[in-house]
């Protein structure tokens, strides 16, 4: 069974002009991963891990055959690594997706002055969504070009044709991506729009004619009056896709048995997106508490069940003005949601006679009373662990660092690396996601932050002077640097190394000891996992840590602050969103300073005419 399943066959698509994904040489990832490794584990540990890559990487040996099939599958595909990522990444994870795989941008708090104020929002929001869909649609999307880095390369636009035809279908050991094509669209195009924790049909195509910003509005208001009858309420099915993905696959297979559910599921699995409107949570809304509301729902006596988390695009409309997106991640980058900025329509304000919205019907026996509640405290319990902190630094942002002639990104990222020396006496594996869009249906790699530069600079701010602190943070941006660049253009290590592992997987030899090794275990769990997502809204994106004693660090640079989101799992004693946020804090401050006296210093020197042999540029 295909892992991504295609109802039809793709149309030509814009990628087709871009290269292929290259297969970085053998020699040169099995060194770079030697380097990235070396310093984060044991010296006795490193010894046994060098030998066996030596090993793997002999002339005849088992890495060059994998190579050589590796390099064939590219010849062959158009993206070697995107199935085996897609797999590894996504598919395989049994996890929950709130939390721990779905990622959530938080809008800018509405001020709504009552119900139909947030209800005219919401369809204002339809309306913007069905016009970006109306342009995918006609493969009118402008070209996306690559900022920062490498800046001008053309990008894949693969990811914007899946935002509205996707969906992620769970299953009992691996998920499946359903993206349907053109072909299926035909039929009439509708959403569904959460409320209540009901689920309602709307249809935005009616006479073969799209429904405009007051029509959506009035039908969204027959939804708000239906889901208020409370005779007519249903227990609370979106939990379920709350769950674990197996057992959300188990409890699928129970409600498919009856015709009324199988059919309802039909409906949710094939609408565009799906549209929650939120009861007020009674909470402040703070960055931290509209973050996790966004993220969870607030759990069972908020809105947790008001969600359908298998659909990769839920606009989320509290009543009390919480509003955001929750983006199903296996098919598309979070990015590609940052640029998907809804335009107000100008439009007539007729309202047709329209058919009315229709509530979903399920059936439900006390086996699926009793799934419904395990589910519900399952959900209850993620709620309850995580540890979120929204935090907006606001002594600087990017043009401070670019006025110290660094990239933004490569500085935040050495100072993450100084927060979590500073709270925990060593760096960890860390996973920074590095687009590869300049390639055939390109998504990610990681960049792994955690350099040797980094932890000689993070170590030197505890004893050494300015001058030797300043050369190693340079030191530490430059190879922070160098990496995004490799990765940028497809020589990072992970993808390479995920495919060497899968391939030798798929022709049945047996797992190669580098991948069994510890070393490479250890390596791939990131205890520090972190992403740049720049808007120029004051919207910010964040998501869950991916392992239980691991940061999830999501950050938006703006021109004079930094927003942070850090979160951390209370369950476990080594983290805490707080204590690494002063960290964070405190970090930037001494950073800040560092560049400033570097700063003087060397203007100083020029002023006393012996600045002229200095080839450095020392950020004046």
């Amino acid at each position: 069974m295909p892992i991504l399943d295609k109802e039809t066959s793709k149309g030509h698509t814009d990628s087709q002009a871009l290269p292929k994904v290259p297969v970085p040489p053998l020699k040169q990832t099995l060194d770079l991963y030697l380097r990235c490794v070396q310093h984060l584990v044991k010296d006795e540990h490193f010894q046994k891990t060098k030998a066996i890559v030596e090993k793997f990487g002999a002339p005849e040996g088992t890495g060059e055959f994998l190579q050589k099939k590796l390099l064939e599958r590219r010849d062959k595909t158009t993206n070697w690594v995107y199935d085996y990522w897609l797999e590894d990444m996504y598919l395989n994870n049994r996890l929950a997706l709130p939390v721990n795989s779905s990622p959530v941008m938080v809008f800018p708090k509405q001020t709504f002055s009552d119900h139909k104020d947030a209800l005219r929002f919401a369809a204002r929001l339809i309306a913007g969504a069905l016009q970006y869909k109306a342009l995918i649609d006609t493969r009118a999307l402008p070209v996306d070009y690559a900022r920062g880095q490498l800046a001008g390369t053309p990008l894949c636009m693969e990811q914007y044709y899946r935002l509205f035809t996707s969906y992620r279908l769970p299953g009992l050991k691996r998920d499946t991506l359903k993206v349907q094509t053109n072909a299926a669209s035909s039929e009439a195009e509708h959403i569904i729009v959460a409320c209540k924790n009901q689920f309602f049909v709307l249809d935005v195509v009616a006479k073969n004619k799209q429904l405009n910003e007051m029509e959506i509005l009035s039908q969204l208001e027959k939804i708000v009056k239906m889901a208020e009858n409370a005779e007519e309420r249903l227990p609370p099915f979106g939990v379920l896709t709350s769950d674990g993905r197996t057992e959300w696959a188990q409890a699928r297979d129970v409600l498919i048995k009856d015709p009324t559910n199988r059919k309802s599921l039909e409906v949710i699995e094939s609408c565009l997106f799906v549209v929650c409107l939120d009861e007020p949570s009674g909470l402040e809304p703070s960055d931290t508490n509209r973050a996790l509301l966004m993220l969870h729902g607030g759990g069972r006596e908020k809105n947790g069940a008001n969600r359908w988390y298998d659909k990769p695009m839920q606009f989320v409309v509290g009543m009390d003005g919480v509003c955001g997106v929750v983006c199903e991640h296996s098919p598309f980058e979070g990015i590609v949601l940052v640029q998907f900025s809804i335009s107000p329509l100008v439009l007539s304000s007729s309202i047709a006679d329209l058919p009315p919205p229709r509530r979903l019907l399920w059936k439900c026996n006390s086996h699926i009373q009793g799934l419904l509640a395990a589910s519900t405290g399952r959900l209850q319990r993620l709620v309850n662990n995580l540890d979120m902190d929204a935090y907006k630094f606001k002594f600087y942002g990017k043009e401070f660092i670019k006025k110290q002639k660094m990239s933004p990104d490569a500085f935040i990222q050495v100072a993450l690396q100084l927060a979590f020396y500073r709270c925990n006496g060593r760096l960890v594996s860390t996973y920074e996601s590095a687009s590869i869009r300049r390639f055939q249906e390109g998504r990610v790699d990681n960049i792994r932050s955690a350099t040797p530069e980094a932890l000689a600079f993070v170590k030197s701010m505890t004893d050494e002077k300015d001058s030797e602190k300043m050369k190693r943070f340079w030191d530490a941006i430059k190879a922070q640097t160098d990496y995004t660049v490799a990765a940028i253009t497809g020589m990072a290590i992970d993808n390479h190394l995920l495919g060497l592992r899968e391939i030798a997987k798929e022709l049945n030899m047996g797992k190669p000891e580098i991948f069994s090794d510890e070393t490479y275990v250890k390596s791939n769990q990131f205890i520090l996992s972190t992403s740049q997502v720049p808007t120029t809204l004051e919207m910010f994106c964040c998501y869950g840590p991916v392992v239980p004693n691991g940061y999830g660090a999501c950050y938006n640079p703006q021109a004079d602050h930094i927003i942070f989101c850090v979160s951390s799992f209370r369950e476990s004693t080594e983290t805490s969103s707080a204590v690494f946020v002063k960290a964070l804090e405190e970090g930037l401050l001494e950073i800040r300073d560092l560049c400033n006296r570097s700063s003087a210093a060397a203007s100083k020197l020029a002023d006393s005419g012996q600045g002229a042999s200095q080839p450095r540029k020392t950020g004046k």
